[in-house]
């Protein structure tokens, strides 16, 4: 148990770059250097994790854990990836309530960077997830949906067309590699009945209470339950629920989310500055709270799903309905690219010169994202110099 806790701690302090990256961490530590799984069993848990909404490399890191160590097993690998970056998010936020004027520069910074980011992750998802005119026409329509409309409930509908749209006008991709599902399916059922219950009874004990940890207990899950597509597309999902309740302004919530970008570990961990930055309950309490939120859905379905996995993957309307659903989560992210992201960082000329600088720094030389971030809030540190040059 040690030795699974620390090898997942070393991942969680050194592990920049996004989920692909961490995928790639992953199998150098668990398949190459420690040989606890093979390329095939590590390939399924891949597949699976894809399948499944939520952060896929954190689930992949629970789904180790649990072949390896049962649910505690699950649990000290999950501590080990997520606690730094949520510890450094935490204290990101601690220090953003103390900062005078004087430093709005440099979190005006990273609210550019967010833009050149969540850019970056439109256009490759959109490559690899739109490949042809269907999936860009179901891409469309979600933009669309989500443009016009705000709220959780435009972003559900959107990928509820899409899963029916794909399911229709698709054709069925290849079928995925078969899994090597764990024996036991005694609990399977209990962890996705867990998540379905979590998922009813939150919305409705907060439409009762009102009280704010219970809101924004169930935003943090909803939002943990219902992201396909990787930690980008949570954005989303959480503006709608904090900024647009009030919870926190719009240049706390982009620069958190810009901030996120230059730690390790998973993106979801931006749920820590939000919980963090609140005013009740708000600090170190408040980000691990919000952080077990968000993350709770990600060991239901993993722990629910993983015996069934053999039997599901190959279903035809899910192979036609995934690319669909996936499709409708580049409309999502693209809708969320405008606003708030574009909307709140570009505010001159020179935000989009060097937004534009930052994405191809990005995309075309390959440079790490925490680079970029740290690279755009030295440059705006001054920010009275770069605009006098609008």
């Amino acid at each position: 148990m040690l030795t699974l806790f620390l090898s997942f701690l070393k991942l969680g302090l050194t592990s920049f770059g996004g989920p692909v990256a961490h995928l790639g961490y992953f199998r150098e530590e668990f398949v190459i250097r420690k040989q606890w799984l093979t390329d095939k069993a590590y390939a399924d848990l891949v597949a699976l994790c894809q399948f499944l909404p939520g952060p896929a490399s954190s689930q992949i890191g629970i789904a180790i854990g649990y072949q390896r160590g049962g649910l505690i097993g699950s649990i000290l690998a999950w501590i080990g990836f997520t606690l730094p970056s949520a510890l450094i998010l935490i204290g990101f936020a601690q220090g953003l309530q103390y900062v005078g004027n004087e430093y709005l520069g440099w979190i005006h910074g990273f609210k550019v960077v967010a833009v050149s980011v969540v850019a970056q992750a439109v256009w490759v998802m959109g490559r690899k997830l739109c490949p042809d005119r269907s999936t860009i026409a179901i891409m469309l329509i979600a933009t669309l949906i989500t443009s016009l409309f705000s709220g959780t409930l435009a972003q559900i509908l959107a990928i509820v067309c899409g899963l029916f749209l794909g399911s229709i006008f698709l054709n069925p991709a290849l079928s995925p590699p078969s899994n090597h599902s764990p024996q036991n399916h005694k609990y399977a059922p209990v962890y996705l009945a867990l998540f379905i219950l979590f998922l009813i009874f939150l919305p409705a004990l907060a439409q009762y209470q009102r009280h704010s940890s219970i809101i924004q207990a169930d935003a943090f899950y909803r939002a943990g339950s219902l992201v396909f597509g990787g930690g980008h597309v949570v954005l989303p999902l959480l503006e709608a629920d904090f900024v647009d309740s009030g919870f926190v302004n719009r240049d706390q919530f982009l620069a958190g989310y810009g901030a996120a970008q230059a730690v390790p570990g998973p993106l979801f961990t931006f749920a820590a500055y939000l919980g963090a930055i609140q005013k009740n309950p708000g600090g170190i309490a408040g980000g691990l709270f919000a952080t077990a939120c968000i993350f709770l859905p990600s060991f239901f379905l993993i722990l629910g799903t993983l015996p069934y996995w053999d039997t599901l993957s190959k279903k035809k309307f899910m192979l036609k309905a995934m690319p669909g659903i996936n499709a409708a989560v580049v409309g999502i992210l693209m809708s969320a690219l405008y606003d708030p992201v574009i909307t709140s960082g570009i505010l001159s000329p020179v935000d989009f010169v060097l937004a534009l600088i930052f994405f191809c720094l990005l995309e075309v030389w390959k440079l790490p994202s925490w680079v970029v971030v740290l690279l755009g809030g030295i440059l705006y540190a001054n920010h009275q110099i770069l605009y006098s040059l609008a």
